[in-house]
């Protein structure tokens, strides 16, 4: 069997994603290009200047693959949040142990 594996490196060749869906790969890479060409404008206008260019990287990735939502929000609309499914409450009360305090 033949896989086809698709690495999606960023511009100073950090690989930033491993995946067989050429589909993820591809918009993650779309995402990836968004977030340097946010990095530089936000560069450019000196906005945050004191923030770590980790924290620059991180934020920039985040406006861009939440850009459908971040559209909405200048166009004054709600963003639209996914809601994730409740977690299944479980009764451990039985089961627990509880903790010694340390002394």
């Amino acid at each position: 069997m033949i896989e086809i594996e698709y690495v999606v490196r960023d511009q100073k060749g950090i690989e930033r994603l491993r995946t067989t869906d050429k589909k993820a790969a591809d918009a993650y890479d779309r995402a990836l290009e968004t977030a340097e060409r946010l990095a530089d404008l936000l560069r450019h206008d000196r906005v945050l200047p004191g923030l770590a260019e980790h924290d620059l990287e991180e934020l920039t990735i985040y406006l861009a693959r939440n850009a459908r939502n971040i559209e909405r929000i200048l166009k004054g609309k709600g963003p639209e949040l996914e809601t994730a499914p409740e977690a299944e409450v479980v009764e451990t009360k039985d089961k627990v142990t509880p903790l010694r305090a340390a002394g």
